[in-house]
């Protein structure tokens, strides 16, 4: 079978697991702003790593993520993350930020971005934010219910250089080749006819075999 015919069939097979779990993150941003900054805490601790891992790390940690310490979070860690002297400083770091100079409301300032792009520059490029370039800015939109931005980890790219998408599987590194890499991979999603937000999804699928977040 053609290699686009086999994406396509996985998607008619997965489609309705795919949009629930999409739905699923939608209603994350009707929950607290505690909820919203766990959620950043996550996208802060699965860079270059595995979201299993940084899915048993949120759990862990999730009593010292909003009033804990530094040392109670990578404590709460310790052997069961790999960056655990690092990234809780990252975590804590960007709270005590947005606690200053917003008050924790994250939601309201979330919101009071008009334009979609400015919104992930703000988690992307501020030096205050921790830890965050944009696939994980991306990443940490799209668990929060917001649509229409590529997350490119490296399952992505390898399967864009694989179908000829791209020439090089080498990831971005600054915004204008995000930005171009994100418009190749959104004329793949038109080449497949399947939704960008939920092709992300069923990409990551076929490597692991689940339709995590």
């Amino acid at each position: 079978m053609d290699e686009i015919q086999a994406i396509k069939k996985d998607y008619d097979l997965k489609k309705q697991r795919i949009v629930q779990r999409l739905n699923e993150f939608k209603g994350t941003f009707d929950k607290t702003d505690s909820h919203i900054f766990e959620e950043l805490s996550f996208c802060i601790l699965t860079a270059n790593t595995s979201a299993k891992m940084a899915l048993n790390s949120i759990e862990a940690i999730r009593p010292y993520i909003i009033d804990g310490s530094q040392e109670q979070i990578s404590s709460a860690i310790k052997g069961k993350y790999i960056y655990w002297n690092i990234r809780p400083k990252y975590i804590v770091e960007t709270r005590e930020y947005l606690k200053k100079e917003f008050n924790f409301k994250l939601k309201e300032k979330i919101s009071s971005f008009k334009d979609k792009q400015e919104l992930r520059d703000f988690f992307a490029l501020n030096k205050n934010i921790k830890g965050l370039g944009f696939k994980e800015a991306s990443h940490f939109l799209r668990n929060i219910g917001f649509k229409g931005y590529a997350i490119l980890d490296k399952h992505i790219i390898n399967t864009m250089f694989e179908h000829n998408i791209i020439q090089t599987n080498k990831k971005p590194i600054n915004k204008k080749q995000y930005l171009e890499l994100e418009q190749k991979y959104f004329e793949f999603a038109k080449l497949l006819k399947i939704d960008p937000d939920e092709l992300d999804l069923l990409l990551w699928s076929r490597k692991n075999g689940q339709i995590l977040k």
